[in-house]
């Protein structure tokens, strides 16, 4: 068995397909689940693994030093919209380092990027570098050009070339990594509330369908954490609230399980699209 490597895995199946690269890779795979929000799954197929809460980064750092890592990544999903409802902190209780980096180092700017930014360099200090959360999953990064057998409507390839310059103004503000376009007109941008409920909430102001998803990353979004996901769930959801079309930016988004993905869109009729940084031609 190779160097352990350590997950701090919240939910969802990314988590889990990570861990199966570093182990095709030969790493020894140590997992730190977040409680509440890991798999049980996860947690029987490390090689070490135990639990902490997810508001207690000083637990993360000594149970990495517990299994000698020096690598690990931060993945899976966290519900960051809960750490905005009545009595957070007593559903969460915080170590000292957790409440240390919320008051003083995240007093003034608590969004996404800069809270793991911050977190990154915490576990830094500690003798813990963050890597990309990529690195062991090449097969699942979004390519460039239509990745379905359904090529894009005319119609939509003018919403897709509307909506991405949009996309890219929004996600280096760090507001949210997707937006949904339909006649080129914005109908919705996601924000902390996740792709799910910006998915919900364009149906209601789209009942009759017809629209496309965009999502990426910015030029400069730090890889180590929160790589924006497309997987099955996302599909099977578009196809029912009537989304007709997805771009993504290749190499900025992962398609979980992308083969099955793919089908998915095939069976459903949804064209998927990668969009490089040049983004598409304007004619």
């Amino acid at each position: 068995m190779g160097e352990p490597i350590g997950i701090i895995a919240g939910g969802g199946r990314l988590p889990m397909v990570i861990a199966e690269g570093m182990r095709a890779a030969g790493r020894e795979v140590c997992v730190v689940g977040l409680r509440g929000h890991c798999s049980k799954d996860i947690l029987e197929m490390a090689d070490r693994c135990t639990t902490a809460g997810t508001m207690r980064v000083g637990s993360w750092i000594r149970a990495c030093q517990r299994f000698n890592v020096k690598e690990a990544v931060l993945v899976g999903r966290v519900d960051k919209a809960g750490m905005h409802v009545p009595f957070r902190f007593i559903r969460n209780i915080p170590d000292l380092r957790t409440i240390d980096i919320w008051y003083r180092r995240l007093r003034h700017d608590k969004r996404s990027a800069h809270l793991l930014r911050v977190v990154a360099d915490e576990l830094s200090s500690k003798g813990i570098t963050l890597i990309d959360s990529t690195k062991y999953i090449p097969d699942h990064m979004a390519t460039t050009g239509v990745m379905t057998k359904k090529p894009v409507p005319a119609s939509m390839l003018e919403d897709v070339r509307f909506g991405w310059s949009i996309l890219l103004q929004t996600v280096e503000l760090e507001i949210g990594q997707a937006i949904t376009v339909r006649e080129r007109d914005v109908v919705g941008v996601e924000a902390v509330e996740g792709t799910d409920r910006l998915i919900d909430r364009t149906q209601e102001l789209c009942p009759r369908g017809n629209w496309t998803l965009l999502k990426t990353a910015s030029r400069g979004h730090d890889m180590r954490t929160d790589v924006p996901t497309i997987g099955l769930q996302t599909i099977e959801k578009l196809a029912a609230c009537g989304g007709s079309c997805l771009a993504v930016g290749s190499g900025r988004v992962i398609l979980l399980d992308k083969p099955q993905v793919i089908e998915a869109a095939d069976q459903a009729g949804i064209t998927i699209i990668g969009i490089d940084e040049n983004g598409l031609p304007s004619e």
